[in-house]
């Protein structure tokens, strides 16, 4: 328990401090990419998805036992965008550096996974 605990907790928190900053730098990510502000909606309603994952952890970090369930959209949120990242690398649609920004969340996810395991003889 005290692993997952951990483990969604500091995702909480990472997530936090990586997240934040991004509501203030809008106009830096449009000196490489196309400025969000002809697509706002799109960044900031990510970044409002994203943040609410974020409180998600938090709770599934509370009482692992208890929110197990939801560590499975945890691994898919994860996943999701780490698999995402590959096939656009696969495809030469984002450089292998906009692609590495996905190894923390592939870490993340192999730890949600591993959590989610080791939760599995909590219950019993």
């Amino acid at each position: 328990m005290r692993f997952a605990r951990y483990v969604f907790i500091g995702a909480g928190v990472w997530g936090v401090i990586v997240l934040t900053p991004l509501f203030f730098l809008v106009d830096v990510s449009g000196k490489h990419w196309l400025p969000p502000a002809t697509h706002p909606h799109f960044f900031y309603g990510f970044l409002a998805i994203a943040m609410a994952w974020q409180v998600a952890f938090f709770i599934i970090g509370s009482d692992p036992r208890r929110f197990r369930p939801l560590m499975i959209a945890g691994i898919l949120e994860k996943l999701g965008f780490v698999l995402t990242s590959a096939v656009l690398y696969a495809q030469s649609r984002v450089t292998a550096s906009d692609a590495s920004v996905a190894v923390p969340d592939a870490l993340l996810g192999i730890l949600f996974a591993a959590a989610y395991v080791r939760t599995a003889d909590a219950g019993r």
